[in-house]
């Protein structure tokens, strides 16, 4: 998103996240109800450039939403003719914002039962059980399956278990990939929970699993680094033959042993 479009996605989080904190477990229904507008606005492209043309007046597009809304959460109609009264770089961004708004309310739900960290982890451990399945990533987000058989795809990859909210933010990256990959929509959400929890994630690759007396000595040395809270997600590869390569955000901070020989072989060949 550029400027004016970030700027009114800030305005609408900002609106909506007293919303969430007071509906709680409630945001997950608030979510599903969002992810219905998103639907509407990427299946219309005639309702897309309605809601975002400059020139029409906000309030009739704030009317014109509440009566596609009808039938919804008011909760949902408020935020959703917040949105259309703001302004759009791209029509296209409004759709973006809408969802982004509903993963907020269905992560805000799993935080207020208890259950935000597992489903960081679940949504994680899917992403890495599917590096080495190029067949089923393919089919995640191939738009010439039906979205039904997309998502009966996903149900049988997580097998009824994890976290309800796991299990819907999973099903929802298969059955509306706007355009992106599967794996690329999972780490999406996965930047989302650690936003949401206020922290940074770290992934680690190691030769082997460390205890959990090294992750906490890690997070401590990376928080101090980084001057905010870090989890430390940890990825074994039998490959790496010693130390660790850590990735935050962009940064990577290779450490392996891998690494230095390579390091070493550059040298020596210049």
């Amino acid at each position: 998103m550029r400027g004016t479009s970030r700027a009114s996605l800030a305005a609408a989080e900002g609106r909506f996240e007293p919303v969430l904190r007071a509906a709680g477990v409630e945001g997950l229904l608030l979510g599903e109800q969002l992810f219905a507008l998103v639907d509407a606005l990427d299946s219309s492209g005639s309702l897309r450039r309605t809601l975002t043309d400059p020139s029409a007046d906000g309030e009739a597009k704030a009317a014109l939403v509440a009566r596609l809304l009808s039938g919804a959460d008011p909760r949902v109609a408020e935020a959703a003719q917040g949105l259309v009264r703001a302004r759009w770089s791209e029509e296209g961004d409004l759709a973006d914002a809408a969802e982004h708004l509903a993963f907020s309310a269905v992560l805000a739900s799993a935080e207020a039962d208890g259950t935000i960290e597992q489903v960081q982890t679940e949504l994680f451990r899917l992403g890495r059980a599917l590096v080495g399945q190029r067949e089923v990533r393919r089919r995640l987000y191939d738009d010439t399956l039906h979205a039904q058989v997309r998502g009966e795809l996903v149900d049988k990859l997580t097998a009824g278990t994890g976290a309800p909210v796991t299990r819907v933010l999973a099903r929802r990256a298969a059955v509306a990939p706007r355009g992106r990959r599967y794996v690329a929509t999972l780490g999406l959400l996965g930047d989302l929970v650690a936003e949401r929890r206020s922290r940074t994630v770290a992934t680690v690759t190691s030769a082997a699993d460390l205890g959990p007396a090294q992750r906490a000595r890690l997070a401590d040395i990376l928080g101090r680094a980084y001057g905010r809270a870090i989890q430390v997600q940890v990825l074994v590869d039998p490959h790496v033959l010693g130390g660790l390569r850590v990735q935050v955000g962009p940064e990577v901070i290779d450490a392996t042993v891998l690494a230095r020989l390579a390091d070493a072989r550059r040298r020596l060949a210049s």
